[in-house]
Order: C-alpha cells, then sequence, then structure tokens
C-alpha cells in the first residue's frame, strides 16, 4: 500500500488575491478539493509540511479537517512560485477511494547498459499507468542491457508492479539506442593552431609596422 501522509487543514473562508497573498505569508497553502461530483471545497494546509509530502508527486495525502473528518487525496496540479521552485502557491487536490483506480505519471527507470559504442535516448522520461489508488508504483523500469544501435524500447517491454497497466500503444518508443558520434578534435586542434598562427603573424606585422612608423618618426 502507499505511505499515506496526513495533514491537518482548515476550511479556507476569505478569497481573492489578497486573501491568497495573506495566506502565503501566514505559511499556508490554498487548495481545491474535488472528486466524485462533490462541491469543491477550499481549503488552507501547512505549507511546510505540504511542500515535504508533495516531494513525490504521487504522494496519498489523507487531509484531516478541524472535526477530524479524513478525505483521502492525490496531488493532481502543484501551482510553484514562477521564480521560487520550493514555495507552492497552490495545489489541486483530487478525492479517491481505496480500492479505485486512477491514472498517474511515474518516471521511467533505467537498468542496464547498451552495448559498446552505443548510447540511449528516452523518449518518455515518465509514462501514464493505471493503478490502484493506494496501490501507486513509485517508477516503471526498462532494461536497456546489450541493445545495440537502432534498437527501441517500446511500451510493451515497461516492467509494472502486478495490476498496474500502462496507457501507451504497444508500440510506441520510450527509449532510442543510437552509435556514439565521436567528434574529430584533430580538425579542430587543426583549426585552432591555423587561428594562432593567422593572429601570430597578424601581431608580428603590426609590431613591424610600428617599429617602421617610430624610426621615421625619429627623422
Amino acid at each position: 500500500m502507499s505511505d499515506q501522509i496526513k495533514i491537518k487543514v482548515t476550511e479556507r473562508t476569505e478569497f481573492g488575491k489578497g486573501a491568497a497573498r495573506r495566506a502565503r505569508r501566514a505559511d499556508l497553502i490554498p487548495a481545491v478539493v474535488y472528486g466524485h461530483g462533490a462541491e469543491p471545497r477550499h481549503i488552507l494546509m501547512p505549507a511546510l509540511e505540504t511542500i515535504l509530502a508533495v516531494r513525490n508527486p504521487n504522494a496519498l495525502l489523507v487531509l484531516v479537517d478541524e472535526a477530524g473528518e479524513e478525505t483521502l487525496v492525490l496531488p493532481k496540479d502543484i501551482q510553484r512560485h514562477m521564480l521560487k521552485i520550493n514555495v507552492i502557491d497552490h495545489i489541486d487536490l483530487l478525492v479517491v477511494r481505496r480500492g479505485e483506480k486512477v491514472v498517474v505519471e511515474v518516471p521511467v527507470h533505467v537498468e542496464g547498459e547498451t552495448a559498446p559504442g552505443t548510447e540511449y535516448v528516452l523518449d518518455y522520461a515518465s509514462v501514464p499507468v493505471e493503478a490502484e489508488a493506494t496501490h501507486l508504483p513509485e517508477s516503471a523500469t526498462i532494461s536497456i542491457e546489450g541493445r545495440e544501435a537502432g534498437d527501441h524500447v517500446y511500451a510493451t517491454d515497461v516492467t509494472l508492479p502486478a495490476g498496474t497497466v500502462i496507457q501507451l500503444d504497444d508500440e510506441q518508443v520510450i527509449a532510442t539506442v543510437s552509435e556514439v558520434v565521436e567528434q574529430d578534435l584533430g580538425d579542430e586542434s587543426d583549426q585552432e593552431a591555423q587561428a594562432a598562427e593567422e593572429s601570430g603573424e597578424g601581431e608580428s606585422s603590426d609590431a613591424a609596422q610600428e617599429s617602421s612608423d617610430s624610426e621615421g618618426s625619429e627623422d
């Protein structure tokens, strides 16, 4: 079962930009809770606890209101400050229930090494998967062990825990293997040497001209 993080919240009674700024100055994050056809709830969450909790974007949160009632939610949209990555301006939270299937994005974890002289590029750094709300995987895994240039890793090659299904077409390319393109340092060295030689010739010519000018002025 996914770890569940309990966070005490309060109902939000003031709205508008001014109220939101006051909340943030008080180390509170405005949030909205929605789902299952219920009216959206507007709440305030403690900033530090919430920021730590949502470091995992698929964190399963248990909101505890002032009456002690608990609501199970998943972060769906985290709006961060434009300049301060560790500051959250607002969060949308989706109500979920145990046994319910949800679709979330999980990062792709790569195992193994490609054949010598090759490298891989991830076409998908994360993939959408469907899983039970309280059993969300932390990642999806692909193996690139021994793969040659021109090989592809497809959605069907992704390894996931039992009960989790990737939400991509079977032939969707997840990673591509290609030859390592080595830069010809010899050509660069030749060009640099030539540029240095031309620069030296130019300086010598300038020095000679200055010497000639100096002799002429003494006459």
